[in-house]
């Protein structure tokens, strides 16, 4: 997501939506790294506080989630673009579904079909 500040707006919203767990990663693409606008790698080993203020810090956040079904997606698609705008908008951000095909280390999802 482009803009980091509607974060904890965005994992609400996808919580209503559904989604139970995700992982969020502080992310850089590579227009800003190539602009050095990306990581940091100039910090110090012991940083004083004056080490962080020398240059500005940009990073977008990476969340991915695995979820259960295609209406899921649909949820999550229009929760994340009332939040953030259109995503085929610039400088909003980017939203990929891609199958997966086996996990491990996850918890089993309940079966809520009626047997």
């Amino acid at each position: 997501m482009h803009d980091p500040d509607l974060l904890e707006e965005l994992l609400e919203a996808w919580s209503k939506a559904g989604v139970d767990d995700a992982t969020v990663l502080f992310s850089s693409g590579m227009g800003r790294f190539r602009q050095k606008q990306g990581m940091r790698d100039d910090i110090p080993l012991i940083p004083s506080l004056d080490n962080f203020y020398e240059a500005p810090q940009t990073l977008n956040r990476t969340v991915f989630s695995v979820v259960t079904d295609d209406a899921m997606v649909d949820n999550i698609l229009d929760v994340t673009q009332k939040l953030v705008g259109d995503l085929s908008k610039p400088d909003t951000g980017v939203l990929i579904v891609t199958p997966v095909v086996s996990v491990y280390g996850l918890k089993p999802a309940e079966d809520h079909r009626k047997k």
